[in-house]
This record gives C-alpha cells, structure tokens and sequence, in this order.
C-alpha cells in the first residue's frame, strides 16, 4: 500500500528530522521511518473504521428520535438506508479490518467528535440526499456514497484533516494518499467477498522497503560526497542562503540517482521535483531542476551512475 512516492515523502521528513535532532543515529533514523511508514499504515485502517463509527452514531440518531416525548411520524418511520449500508457492514464483519484494530488498538472512542462532524457534513450533502431518495437499494450504490464520502466530504474538509494530525503526529500530509487507497480497497469489494476479502499490505513487495532502507541509509552515509556535489554546482550562490529542504531534496534525489540502476533518471528527477513543490519554496522546482540536470551530467561523464533496463 505504501507507494514510492510516499516513501520518499517521509524519507525526506526524516532526513529534515535526522539533521535538525539532537545527534540522531543512521540505526534511530531508520527506525523512525519505519515507525512513521508503520504509522500510516494504521491510518488506512482507521479511516475504514470510521465508516462503520459514522454509520453506527447515525443508527443512535435515529434511535434517540424515536425515544423522544413526542416522536413524529418521520421520527417513528425514519429511512435507514444509510445505516443499512451493505458495505459498512462488510467492513464491521471483515476479519482482516476487525483483527488489525483490535491487535493495534487502534479506536475513534476519544474522537467522538471528529465522527459526529464526520456524520454532520454527510448529511447536509448532495450526495447523502441523492442516496437516501433513490428508488432501490443497491450494492454499487452502498460503496459508491462511501466512495463520494472519503473524497468529496472528508479530503476537503480542513477540521477533519486538524483532526488527524491532532491523532498522530506521523498522520501529517498522510491523508490524501491514505485515502487513495481506501478507495482503491472500496473497489475489490463485492456483495459476495467483502467479509473475507484483504486489505492492501503494507508494502507492495520486499523492494519496495528495501527501496525505503537503502535510500535513506545511503542518503546519510554519502552525504560529505552528495553535498560536495550541490556545492560544487551552486557557486553562484552561497550554501547557506539555499532553502534547507532544496539541499535536502537534491541530497536524496542523487542518493537515489545513484543507488538504484534501474529507476530510470527523469522518473527520479520528476519526483523530487514534485516533491519540492509541497516542501521548498515556489522557486525551487526550477532551481533543483536546473542543478541536479548539471550534476547528473557530471555523474554520466565520470561514469559514476549506470543504469540498467529492467526486464
């Protein structure tokens, strides 16, 4: 589940934590990151509970309605196609879901609130009215609300993402990527397989986390050489007047360039510029772009990166 992109996201946060800490080890840094992967990868859970929690407070809606001194029919007679959602239901019962919250314990008990917003901005939604007046029940349509749901109420919504970095400090810039693969999951669900079908891993395959550990060790260890390189393209400017982060970028877009044959350059190079983006300043794109093109032209020169296509 955890792509390369969001490997390099929080290699990049760790690398920015490993220098700026009080002498952090390579070994405390390696194991922060893994920690901090680790972390994520319980949001992806969380966020699936969530749906059962929101669906779970609207039911407790509904049965305090009816409890009330003097119910109205609509409160006697309510429309329970939300918390009859056949999806949600899959996920309350799904043993992969179930076993990973209790084994992590991982719980909305002390976010009530967040889950009560959750629920508030689903129902003053077009989506949850054009749901609850269709003339059918369906399947397709139980997942697709969930769907519209994650993206279209919970991703914008500026108090719920304060929310979930008020949780886990390790949750920051997590949520769009996160959500995702929520969604992609969403999709693998059927009316038949949802109780029993897998979530995502964690990594896609060992390369993927041995990517994750020999970047950033690589990133450190060479770093007297890889900062050599920066300075001795950046003469025009002094070291330290350039953006912290745009020294750290380039550091692990050379590690990278330089340890990994077969990820092509320009897909490296594309990346961290990306990346910069979200993290440096709005200049840096053009300026890391233009310096690390002089550096891997160097490199090619002096031989010093090969890359190789992988069949």
């Amino acid at each position: 589940m955890i792509n390369r992109v969001l490997l390099r996201i929080k290699i990049l946060q760790m690398l920015y934590a490993h220098y700026k800490g009080d002498g952090n080890s390579v070994k405390s840094t390696v194991k922060e990151l893994f920690h901090s992967i680790e972390k994520t990868y319980e949001l992806y859970f969380h966020l699936f509970q969530l749906s059962v929690e929101v669906t779970r407070y609207a039911e407790q809606k509904i049965d305090s309605r009816k409890n009330k001194l003097h119910p109205s029919e609509e409160d006697l007679n309510p429309n329970t196609r939300f918390i009859d959602n056949a999806f949600v239901k899959q996920v309350a019962q799904n043993k992969c879901i179930q076993d990973f919250l209790s084994e992590h314990k991982i719980s909305w008990a002390n976010n009530q609130d967040t889950v009560k917003l959750v629920y508030d901005l689903v129902v003053e939604s077009i989506y949850y009215a054009e749901y609850m007046n269709k003339e059918k029940n369906d399947y397709p349509a139980d997942k697709d609300i969930w769907r519209k749901i994650f993206t279209k109420i919970i991703l914008p919504n500026e108090d719920f993402y304060d929310s979930i970095e008020e949780q886990s400090i390790y949750w920051t810039d997590d949520l769009d990527i996160v959500v995702s693969f929520v969604i992609k999951t969403i999709k693998r669900f059927t009316a038949e397989n949802g109780k029993s079908i897998e979530l995502l891993p964690m990594f896609k395959d060992n390369e993927d986390k041995e990517f994750a550990l020999d970047l950033i060790q690589n990133a450190i260890k060479n770093e007297a050489e890889y900062r050599t390189l920066i300075d001795d393209h950046t003469r025009n400017w002094e070291l330290d007047r350039i953006a912290f982060m745009d020294i750290l970028i380039m550091q692990l877009a050379i590690a990278e360039i330089m340890t990994f044959p077969t990820i092509p350059i320009n897909v490296t190079l594309n990346e961290y510029i990306e990346i910069s983006k979200s993290y440096s300043t709005q200049k840096s794109g053009n300026f890391i772009n233009g310096i690390l093109d002089n550096i891997v032209k160097e490199l090619k020169s002096n031989n010093k990166v090969i890359k190789v296509v992988k069949i």
